[in-house]
């Protein structure tokens, strides 16, 4: 499945929030998880993410530092700063509204069941 591009640049600063919010992490393996959050279905690129980590960082959402990697090369660790971590609460309120109208309205529209045999979206 293909999921739109206005539907994956919504979702990616929750994204990139949540996923700090495990713990401080580094491109390449915030990449990689987002792949396996979604199970394979969203493909994020360099392109993508890096600016977006550079623009939570000028907000003061992210703070970075350099460290090494196992291949000695120097690589570029982020994490959640303290104002990071209340915009991803407010995330998650705004998310969980969003969750919570859009399942309601599919299970109007099916009788109560599920949209498309997915399952329920849970909350925040």
């Amino acid at each position: 499945m293909k999921i739109g591009k206005d539907l994956v640049a919504a979702a990616a600063t929750p994204m990139v929030l949540g996923i700090l919010a495990e713990g401080e992490s580094y491109g390449y393996a915030i990449l990689q998880r987002v792949g396996e959050l979604s199970g394979g279905e969203l493909e994020w690129s360099d392109g993508m993410l890096y600016p977006l980590l550079h623009r939570l960082e000028r907000l003061g959402h992210v703070e970075s530092s350099w460290g090494s990697s196992p291949s000695g090369r120097p690589r570029k660790h982020y994490r959640l700063s303290p104002t990071g971590e209340a915009a991803f609460a407010e995330q998650r309120r705004q998310w969980a509204v969003v969750s919570s109208a859009l399942q309601r309205v599919w299970s109007d529209r099916d009788g109560g069941t599920h949209f498309a045999g997915m399952p329920a979206l849970g909350g925040a």
